[in-house]
């Protein structure tokens, strides 16, 4: 069940919301605990009782914490709990991966390969494996009190909104909303406003460009133009954005509903100028997650150089690979990583007396040629794809023109990606905040926001009514 579905919208979510504020304020976890479960349960089935695993596991290693702190046992409870994590994951996520990797070694042995294909990956893993990490080592830590109420931690690890796709929320964030949170009536219609926003860009935008990013990517090398290239991968580009910045809008909008207050994921990442800029404005959750537990234990940087500069790259190594099975994330990651050494090198000072138009195209190029790499299936097709885009594709005849991609509404999709990639929506809402000191000038712009929010809402419910291409690309992760 995803958020953007006709199901989602005027069943599960009415329904939930609904029941939610009739009951007693003392039965409302349970009741979000019962229907989190049930949302993950309507996809996953029988899978839904490797993430109760999950949850299990994570508070009983919570509890064998903070019982055990102060004590030797206590490191080797954390190496337990980070181990039998990381063992869930890799066991449903890279199995497959490790055994093809292996394969050639093992043959090259004269031993016999692994047999192992890719099988079921419940949706979510990833997310909810980093939740009940965070958990257990800020238990550890000092930075959360233990949850001793088993219910009130399984709808941490289970609550509906972030639980599929992030983000990715620590423990010490929300430990005491769980425990007591107030909701009002100016929280639950800003809930609103966000998850129509989230919902209307990830409906009209990232849907509308993933349709054309899937047909030229799905293209052979003969069949492709430098110009039909460089449009994919601009529609990629705005639809992997829009789609899971869409869904963050959507679960910061649902949490608010329910009187949550989740952390901010995206921060307009395509002005950026840098890569080291980027990774602080796009997918803030997981960044700030791997710095805090991976970065920073490895030494961050009070080490010397050459330490700091393995730290980078061990960490995007990492980041790669928690996307996906494939070489190509694994290609990505390092890409990123590589990038982040050379600007804390004498290349940032370079870059910092580029004229700053130039520091971003160098920024958004870097990001572009790496989605490459994360949307192609396989090496060789990324790199017959780039080579494509820097005008050595193969130069035969084609019918796979530009304009037989581009028509009114991608245009106006690719529009509307373009200036909501820029931080446009921030200073009209600065400038609502002005407006609004002014009784007359507060209700024509009220008026006008709800107008305008509920013809997005319209058009989102025809799109999906109509049964139009819906993919969720971080569903996979």
């Amino acid at each position: 069940m995803v958020f953007s579905s006709t199901v989602f919208l005027f069943i599960f979510l009415p329904l939930v919301l609904c029941v939610y504020f009739v009951l007693p304020r003392f039965l409302r976890n349970t009741w979000l605990l019962i229907m989190s479960l049930l949302f993950y349960a309507w996809g996953e089935k029988v899978f839904t009782f490797v993430m109760l695993g999950s949850i299990v596991a994570n508070y009983i290693f919570g509890l064998l914490v903070d019982h055990f702190k102060g004590r030797k046992a206590v490191k080797w409870i954390i190496a337990l709990s980070v181990i039998t994590n990381l063992a869930l994951l890799i066991f449903y996520k890279y199995a497959a991966f490790i055994a093809s990797a292996m394969n050639p070694v093992l043959l090259s042995l004269h031993l016999p390969a692994l047999d192992l294909k890719p099988g079921h990956l419940p949706i979510g893993i990833s997310f909810f494996t980093f939740h009940a990490i965070s958990y257990v080592v800020d238990v550890y830590r000092g930075n959360a009190t233990v949850q001793r109420n088993f219910f009130n931690f399984a709808l941490y690890e289970s609550l509906f909104p972030q639980l599929v796709a992030g983000p990715i929320i620590r423990y010490q964030d929300i430990a005491d909303q769980i425990n007591e949170r107030h909701e009002t009536l100016d929280g639950f219609a800003y809930g609103i406003c966000r998850f129509i926003l989230g919902l209307s860009k990830k409906v009209l935008i990232a849907n509308t460009l993933a349709a054309v990013a899937d047909q030229i990517f799905a293209l052979n090398s003969d069949g492709l133009t430098a110009p039909v290239a460089w449009l994919g991968a601009l529609c990629y580009t705005l639809q992997i954005y829009f789609d899971f910045s869409g869904y963050s809008d959507m679960a910061i909008g649902l949490g608010r509903m329910f009187g949550f207050k989740f952390i901010e994921n995206f921060n307009y990442p395509y002005i950026s100028q840098s890569i080291q800029e980027f990774w602080r404005r796009w997918h803030i959750s997981l960044s700030t997650w791997f710095r805090d537990y991976l970065y920073i234990p490895l030494g961050g940087n009070r080490v010397p150089p050459w330490r700091i500069y393995f730290n980078l790259v061990t960490v995007f190594f990492l980041c790669g690979l928690w996307h996906g099975a494939s070489w190509n994330f694994v290609i990505w990651g390092l890409m990123h990583g590589l990038f982040l050494v050379l600007e804390r090198q004498k290349w940032m000072a370079w870059l910092d007396r580029l004229w700053r138009p130039l520091r971003h195209a160098y920024a958004l190029l870097v990001v572009m040629i790496g989605w490459v790499f994360f949307r192609a299936d396989t090496f060789p097709e990324a790199c017959s794809y780039l080579q494509t885009m820097a005008g050595f594709g193969p130069h035969v005849p084609t019918t796979h023109h530009l304009p037989l991609y581009i028509d009114s509404v991608t245009l106006l999709a690719l529009a509307a990606g373009l200036i909501g990639s820029m931080p446009v929506a921030k200073l009209m809402a600065d400038l609502n905040s002005r407006l609004s000191r002014q009784p007359s000038l507060d209700i024509l712009g009220s008026l006008a926001r709800i107008a305008v929010l509920s013809l997005l809402f319209m058009l989102c419910t025809m799109q999906l009514a109509a049964g139009t291409y819906n993919p969720f690309i971080y569903f996979r992760f």
